[in-house]
């Protein structure tokens, strides 16, 4: 099974661009785009299953300095 997310970032004020640049940097991150509204930042991740998309989520990306809270929307596929 290939998996894929959104992981919404909101991201502490004057951290943006160096948590950008790390979260491009996790491995399984596609592409990572700067948003205006309530969240900061917006991921493309992918993984094998879901289970490792949470574990890059929990284990990684969240313990980045500056990452304040996380919202992650799996993607899912009509047609199959």
């Amino acid at each position: 099974m290939n998996a894929t997310a959104y992981v919404l970032i909101c991201v502490e004020a004057g951290k943006g661009r160096a948590v950008m640049e790390k979260v491009a940097q996790l491995k399984n991150v596609t592409d990572v785009e700067a948003v205006l509204g309530p969240y900061d930042l917006i991921a493309s991740v992918s993984g094998s299953d879901y289970v490792e998309i949470g574990r890059l989520v929990i284990e990684h990306l969240q313990k980045i300095d500056g990452v304040q809270k996380t919202l992650t929307c799996n993607v899912v596929n009509f047609e199959q």
